[in-house]
């Protein structure tokens, strides 16, 4: 009896000391995430520009040098493909949003959810602007189906200040984002995984 408890006291710390060593921290998984964002800057060549060079360009990217802004503060990189034609939301307005969309994850590059190539399939978010501040919530759509939440994340919503909305297909605003996990939605916070989009953006009625 006394050999059985003195192997079982052998066992249960190496046991517990693999369970901790299989264990992922949460810096660890940051640390994974900017890395697996760096391959994926590097691999679609993107050139990663300051906001201080985006504002001196009119608050631009340049498509054609495959220019994406770093917000520094959220982490968010956005390439602006086009600002489209239309209206921006003045202060106080609160808006219906239809968007298109292809989400795809950074890690492996696999496509997640897209309704891009549908003319009547679109996502639906209500947004407002707040002195400048913007926060929306989702109506309808895949993103709210996936995710069980009417949450926007924060690299949808960061576009806005610089696009201008309208009601026609043509020349809608359209933007491509890489979203760390914390401007992310519900399985991206979870998971400490980035997502990049391809979102278009059209005026609702």
């Amino acid at each position: 009896m006394k050999k059985l408890t003195y192997l079982l006291l052998l066992v249960i710390p190496a046991w517990a000391f693999l369970s901790c060593s299989n264990t992922i921290s949460y810096a660890e998984m940051k640390k994974n995430e900017r890395n697996n964002i760096s391959r994926f800057i590097d691999s679609a060549g993107i050139k990663v520009i300051s906001e201080s060079q985006f504002y001196a360009q009119d608050s631009m990217t340049d498509v054609s040098k495959n220019e994406y802004v770093l917000f520094s503060q959220s982490g968010i990189y956005m390439q602006i493909v086009n600002k489209g034609e239309g209206i921006k939301l003045k202060d106080g307005d609160t808006r219906k949003v239809l968007c298109r969309f292809l989400e795809r994850r950074v890690s492996n590059g696999d496509t997640i959810t897209t309704n891009m190539f549908s003319t009547s399939i679109v996502d639906v978010m209500m947004v407002t602007n707040n002195s400048g501040s913007y926060s929306a919530y989702f109506t309808t759509g895949y993103m709210m189906q996936n995710y069980n939440s009417t949450a926007v994340p924060g690299g949808w919503i960061c576009p806005f200040p610089f696009i201008r909305l309208n009601r026609e297909l043509d020349n809608l605003a359209k933007v491509k984002v890489i979203v760390p996990h914390s401007q992310g939605h519900s399985d991206a916070v979870q998971s400490v995984s980035p997502f990049y989009y391809e979102i278009d953006y059209q005026l609702g009625r």
